[in-house]
């Protein structure tokens, strides 16, 4: 075929060289562009009828490789085709050897590009296949995916300067056995990425979805993605804070994972009350106290208790120091405790306390320290909401004073009385 295009080419040119290499020259043309255009209508077939064929399947594992490209890519094979066989038929071997030596050459680093191409596809369809699995979040094995992705081509990469240079190809990796410091420095966060993800994986440190809070790191909000390099953690502020892997085992993180499979959400917030209201409780303030339903039951119990002890001790009860007494603030924790067993929002199951804390300069703290049976972050705060502004309102029934710092209306009311004095 090429001695025909050369006859022709020679009536135009009178250099026969000339004639020769434009002859060579155009037909390597025609040949790439004829390559080009089964490229083309390979790939529009793929695009149209195989994705019809795909979108009547059932299966979900046609439509990711698919959408990983795994067709697209396979279609590289045809131009391949197209120009291998092309080659030999215009090109004679006894009369063109160095440059079907040359072609073959390009041939065969296009077909080593493609199917790593193809395999980097089919690997990033099986993480995707693997993804759909529930297991995938409790072991997910993207970390080795990448490392695999990674020896593909580096494989490739040496493969094709192999083929280049037409050296051996288990020669050059010996070679690069003298590289191994360099390419350990290189790839140094990418081996730490590795080991630590093998650790995180092996541990059950975290999973995807895990709420992480890595203070070190401004982290605290939900895990989007574990990288062999990377971690991704979407912040309640809808920020994303990027992690290095390694990281995770050299610092310090919290997971709330625990909180999230107890069924529960902790609710631990105290509230400070004036010492100076506190005092015991009078008749006047028990009779008071017996018409609240849900201390009935305690103070009945509670008063029988005392009545026995201070008989069996025959303590001189005129004076309020000697013997048992109930007191307005350990009424009100018997309160907190039975409102609290009342809330269908509370989890019964769980810790459960409301205790007083070490009094301080700043009041006596009761602590309510229980947990909620919603895991939503805003219901959860709602229901906190609604315990304390409960307990802030109710506080005076039992002659119980909230301590806050002085404000601006307490100094003039202050002022007023010393004026009015």
């Amino acid at each position: 075929m090429i001695n025909t295009v050369i006859n022709k080419y020679q009536t135009i040119f009178s250099d026969q060289a000339l004639a020769i290499d434009i002859s060579v020259i155009s037909m390597l043309l025609m040949l790439i562009l004829i390559s080009m255009i089964a490229n083309y209508i390979t790939k529009k077939i793929i695009t149209v009828f195989v994705k019809k064929f795909i979108d009547k399947t059932r299966s979900q594992w046609d439509n990711i490789f698919y959408d990983c490209h795994v067709f697209t890519r396979l279609s590289h094979l045809i131009p391949i085709l197209f120009f291998s066989v092309g080659s030999t038929i215009i090109f004679p071997a006894d009369a063109y050897p160095l440059l079907l030596d040359n072609l073959s050459k390009f041939t065969s680093l296009y077909l080593i590009l493609a199917f790593a191409l193809v395999i980097h596809s089919l690997l990033a369809a099986f993480d995707a296949i693997y993804r759909t699995y529930k297991m995938s979040k409790q072991r997910p094995i993207n970390n080795y995916v990448q490392v695999l992705k990674i020896i593909l081509w580096i494989f490739t990469t040496v493969a094709s300067i192999s083929l280049l240079l037409s050296k051996d190809l288990w020669a050059l990796f010996l070679g690069m056995s003298g590289m191994m410091a360099i390419i350990m420095l290189v790839f140094k966060d990418t081996l730490l990425g590795l080991v630590a993800g093998m650790q995180i994986t092996a541990n059950d440190m975290l999973r995807l979805d895990d709420w992480l809070e890595m203070p070190s790191r401004n982290a605290d909000g939900d895990v989007i993605d574990i990288t062999l390099n990377t971690v991704k953690v979407r912040n309640w502020d809808k920020t994303i804070t990027t992690i290095p892997t390694h990281a995770l085992m050299s610092e310090s993180f919290k997971n709330w994972r625990g909180m999230t499979e107890s069924g529960g959400r902790r609710i631990k917030r105290s509230i400070s009350i004036d010492m100076t209201s506190v005092k015991f409780c009078d008749q006047e303030m028990l009779q008071s106290f017996m018409k609240i339903e849900i201390l009935k039951d305690y103070l009945l119990k509670k008063q029988k208790e005392i009545e026995t002890y201070n008989k069996e001790t025959g303590n001189d009860l005129s004076n309020p120091a000697n013997g048992r007494r109930l007191t307005n603030i350990g009424t009100f924790r018997a309160y907190l405790s039975a409102y609290l067993k009342k809330n269908p929002k509370i989890h019964q199951e769980l810790t459960f306390m409301v205790r007083q804390l070490s009094p301080s300069s700043t009041g006596v703290p009761i602590e309510v320290y229980v947990f909620s049976n919603d895991q939503d972050w805003v219901n959860y705060e709602g229901i906190q909401a609604d315990i304390f502004d409960h307990i802030l309102a109710v506080i005076p029934e039992f002659g119980l004073r909230v301590f806050q710092d002085p404000t601006g209306s307490n100094f003039e009311k202050a002022f007023s009385r010393s004026a009015n004095n």
